[in-house]
């Protein structure tokens, strides 16, 4: 994984942990469906979106919601959207 993705695995946890206390980020499984993991609902998924927006500076449009499933599939879609050096 290259910085950048760390970087922004860690700013996507940090958002989820935000949204959902409960869960820990460590036993998140990178390519099974994030949002029936953390249990959220599809309010509580749409703030999860609306927050990496508004933290990251991606938008996510309704059209792309099936390639943002899981934590790699976000990683791997950010890292595309946002330019290597913004995240430093």
């Amino acid at each position: 994984m290259s910085q950048q993705q760390e970087q922004i695995r860690t700013a996507v946890l940090a958002i989820v942990k935000r949204l959902a206390p409960e869960i820990d980020p460590a036993r998140i499984i990178p390519d099974k469906p994030l949002r029936s993991q953390i249990d959220l609902d599809s309010m509580d998924w749409l703030n999860v979106l609306a927050t990496i927006h508004e933290k990251l500076g991606v938008d996510i449009p309704e059209a792309d919601y099936g390639k943002v499933q899981t934590l790699d599939s976000i990683i791997a879609y950010l890292a595309g959207k946002i330019p290597a050096d913004s995240l430093e």
